[in-house]
């Protein structure tokens, strides 16, 4: 058995990991309260402990609105913490997985953004995470980053179990409709890690670096939202789906400003694997399943 520790597995992606963990992989999972990675010393003691093939980093601090006030708290899981699972990596001569976000860029874009495109978070957050993907690089660990955007699942919060949850409340409610990007299952997310690791261990060499990968194809949060209420009406979660009105970013201010464009190239990843990718439309209905 290949073993592969994961952090954050109570989390979106962390959960789905360990869920879908391949035939001939161990995933040993930690939740924050088990491992916490902002503690070197314990980090170091458990990867030392459990000498895994690879370690793949599903935790992080994702309050985007509360790191604008809650800063030293994202840099110390988003940057620290990624510091000291690389470190830990390299002690043992093992890669990390590290999953990055969409928010590295500043979302001025018109076309999908490349892996090579300049970066410019607009937030805390975004530059706690581009912080994190800085200190793994410099850090001389082998390592993929994987950049994604609009996490959903059934579990924890996210757009649609709020969404959800909105619809069992209100009859009506404005979602922004000019903020582009591709909503992405964390069971995706999670099989696309999976296929990677089975990929390292089959060849004991990767192409190491930066990866883009999202579910397709490119909404708004308006049309993610009217899609949510059309199924989940008819996998019979909500009776009825409450009308949804159109609004603009400045209708709805938020504490981190969000970037309007979020849009991500994935075809490097897409060609290193020979896999398709999924639809979001696809993914949702997994997860409404789930919920039900």
């Amino acid at each position: 058995m290949v073993k592969v520790l994961i952090t954050g597995a109570a989390g979106q992606v962390g959960s789905e990991l360990v869920k879908l963990a391949p035939a001939g992989f161990d995933a040993v999972g930690y939740n924050s309260s088990e491992l916490d990675i902002t503690n070197a010393q314990q980090v170091q003691r458990i990867v030392a402990e459990q000498v895994p093939a690879l370690i793949i980093n599903a935790a992080a601090y994702t309050a985007v609105d509360k790191a604008e006030s809650d800063a030293d708290r994202a840099y110390v899981v988003n940057e620290i913490g990624v510091k000291n699972l690389a470190q830990a990596a390299l002690a043992l001569g093992i890669p990390v997985f590290h999953i990055s976000t969409d928010y590295v860029f500043d979302g001025t874009a018109t076309a999908p953004y490349k892996e090579t495109d300049p970066v410019g978070p607009t937030g805390v957050y975004g530059a706690s995470k581009l912080a994190g993907e800085q200190v793994i690089i410099s850090s001389g660990v082998k390592h993929i980053i994987l950049r994604t955007s609009w996490v959903f699942g059934a579990e924890g919060n996210n757009f649609v179990t709020t969404m959800i949850r909105i619809g069992k409340e209100r009859d009506t409610l404005g979602v922004v409709a000019d903020q582009h990007g591709c909503p992405t299952s964390a069971a995706s997310i999670a099989n696309v890690l999976w296929q990677l690791a089975k990929k390292f261990i089959e060849a004991g060499e990767l192409p190491w670096g930066v990866y883009h990968f999202s579910n397709s194809p490119a909404t708004t949060w308006y049309g993610f939202a009217c899609e949510i209420f059309k199924q989940a009406v008819a996998a019979r979660l909500l009776e009825k789906a409450p009308v949804v009105n159109p609004i603009k970013t400045s209708d709805h201010p938020t504490p981190a400003k969000r970037p309007a464009w979020s849009v991500m190239d994935g075809s490097i990843l897409v060609n290193l694997l020979g896999c398709a990718v999924p639809g979001w439309q696809q993914e949702l209905s997994a997860v409404l399943h789930q919920l039900k």
